[in-house]
């Protein structure tokens, strides 16, 4: 088995509106697709991340919330790469985004820093 490409990454959100406006109208992810589901009562919204990752996110009624943050089972944190952090950092800051102090990554010997979604779920960007 060869898997050459991640497709894409699902998140549950509490909040559609909330988590559209902060993933498309100030992170500037494009609108692939968008649905309401009416047998599921919930929407799906399917973000282009680049040329080869979607990003999908699901809105349904009254999910469980996250048992911890970060260290819950599952989904640690989505991180990603930018060419330059500084600039990345300012940009969200511009939008009303909070990131954390820039740190450097013990492994990679790489600049890092963290922010959250609306529903707290942890987002990292990675120089």
């Amino acid at each position: 088995m060869n898997f050459s490409i991640i497709h894409h990454i699902a998140i549950i959100v509490s909040d559609y509106s909330a988590s559209r406006e902060f993933y498309v109208d100030r992170l500037g992810f494009e609108v692939i697709r968008e649905n309401y589901r009416p047998e599921k009562n919930d929407w799906k919204l399917d973000l282009r991340v680049n040329d080869t990752t979607e990003l999908e996110i699901f809105a349904p009624q009254n999910p469980p919330k996250r048992p911890s943050n970060p260290e819950a089972c599952g989904l640690r944190h989505l991180a990603f790469r930018v060419d330059d952090i500084d600039e990345a950092v300012e940009e969200l800051g511009q939008k009303g985004i909070e990131c954390e102090p820039i740190r450097m990554d013990p492994f990679t010997n790489k600049r890092m820093t963290f922010f959250a979604d609306p529903d707290g779920l942890p987002l990292e960007l990675h120089e």
